[in-house]
């Protein structure tokens, strides 16, 4: 008696490259809009400095460079720098407001650990 297998037609779906919460879609608009010229959207971006090794970056985009990705999420697009993207994946963008401080917070499945100030992060 022979086993068989089958095979699944179905190709697994590729991993979120990265989601925006309601949040910190409101606070892109908010800086967007008073940027005071027309803006594409913003791009995200990894720097090699801080205490772990990397931080995460974010500036206005004038126009989409051809090799960035794209994640459009509540009428805001966010371009992914390329040399970011295999540290990104899976992450969470969002924006928190508490009484001490407000800011963009990555929830990156990525990170193995952070400096103590959270300022950056290792992979």
């Amino acid at each position: 008696m022979q086993d068989t297998v089958k095979k699944s037609s179905m190709t697994p779906a590729p991993p979120v490259l990265m989601s925006i919460t309601s949040a910190a879609v409101s606070r892109v608009k908010e800086l967007l809009d008073s940027r005071g010229k027309p803006s594409a959207g913003i791009r995200v971006g990894i720097s090699s400095k801080g205490c772990s090794g990397m931080s995460y970056t974010l500036e206005f985009a004038d126009e989409k460079d051809p090799h960035d990705d794209v994640v459009e999420q509540g009428g805001i697009a966010v371009f992914i720098d390329p040399k970011a993207i295999m540290f990104l994946i899976g992450t969470e963008m969002d924006f928190v407001e508490d009484e001490l401080q407000s800011g963009f917070v990555f929830n990156n499945p990525n990170e193995k650990g952070r400096c103590g100030c959270g300022e950056s992060f290792h992979v």
